[in-house]
């Protein structure tokens, strides 16, 4: 069975001949959004294929033309649904980048002390670079940069992340 993972989101319609304002979440949206692209979106449990005929930026968002689909009327039938990736369709990662998947819910661990300070649950990307949201077993969550200064190591056949963190990105009390 495929597994599919979440690459994007179609926003809404822009203009009248079916392109679409994507909000792209993978760290290679020119790659996933290149013209010829296979990508998915869910329809009652069925993933359904989409071929993306061209793309281009727009602000902080991309448009998209998907073949196929082209008017308003049928664009607008796709606007707020996730757009995916087939695992058979993703490439091999530089080292050093992980996909989401792999590092999510992984033990978060001081590099100094070696003291368990929680579980990676959520990952934002809204800049320049990533921000991680640590889980402790008891307390409230806490975001990390993901920047080489606070992110030590990240071993993903120990499910392991170790890292230092920086004074005042944990509320103590």
């Amino acid at each position: 069975m495929t597994e599919y993972f979440e690459v994007g989101k179609i926003l809404s319609p822009h203009g009248l001949k079916g392109e679409v304002k994507v909000n792209a979440t993978t760290d290679f949206p020119e790659e996933r959004l290149a013209t010829g692209s296979r990508l998915f979106i869910k329809n009652n449990k069925q993933y359904e294929e989409l071929i993306v005929e061209n793309t281009r930026r727009h602000k902080q968002f991309y448009l998209v033309k998907f073949e196929k689909l082209d008017d308003i009327d049928q664009a607008e039938k796709i606007c707020s649904k996730e757009l995916y990736v087939a695992e058979t369709d993703q490439q091999e990662l530089p080292k050093g980048s992980y996909y989401f998947k792999d590092i999510l819910n992984c033990p978060v661990y001081d590099a100094e002390t070696g003291e368990k300070l929680g579980v990676l649950e959520n990952i934002e990307t809204p800049g320049a670079n990533d921000i991680w949201e640590i889980k402790p077993e008891k307390g409230k969550s806490f975001w990390i940069p993901n920047i080489e200064s606070v992110v030590k190591k990240v071993d993903l056949a120990n499910k392991r992340i170790e890292v230092t963190l920086l004074e005042g990105l944990r509320d103590e009390n």
